[in-house]
């Protein structure tokens, strides 16, 4: 379609559920520990070992986030010793086959 001088036009808009998701998906961690969880349920020291440079604090923060978002389940499981365990919900798991195509995609396409 041709446009011709002085015609108004729509500006370039990214879709608003894209921008929340990698608004979301894209801070640091947050991505990271949902493709950690995808390999089954984590203790926080496991989390911690499995997500090379991530403090205590920023862990404790992005996992209380995952979980407010409906992604993560923390469930504590009763001891001795009681535990923390968390979770993929299923909103979580749902984020599965598209984790899978950026991993791909990444493969295929980014330097390591």
């Amino acid at each position: 379609m041709e446009r011709r001088r002085g015609e108004e036009h729509e500006p370039r808009a990214c879709d608003a559920a894209l921008r929340r998701a990698f608004g979301f998906l894209g801070k640091r961690w947050n991505g990271v520990l949902l493709g950690t969880l995808i390999q089954g349920p984590a203790g926080f020291a496991d989390l911690k070992r499995a997500v090379a440079g991530i403090s205590d604090s920023v862990l404790s923060d992005r996992l209380t986030e995952l979980a407010g978002a409906g992604l993560v389940r923390r469930t504590v499981e009763q001891g001795p010793p009681v535990a923390v365990v968390y979770s993929l919900t299923p909103s979580g798991h749902a984020l599965l086959p598209a984790l899978e195509e950026l991993t791909s995609w990444a493969e295929d396409n980014l330097p390591g």
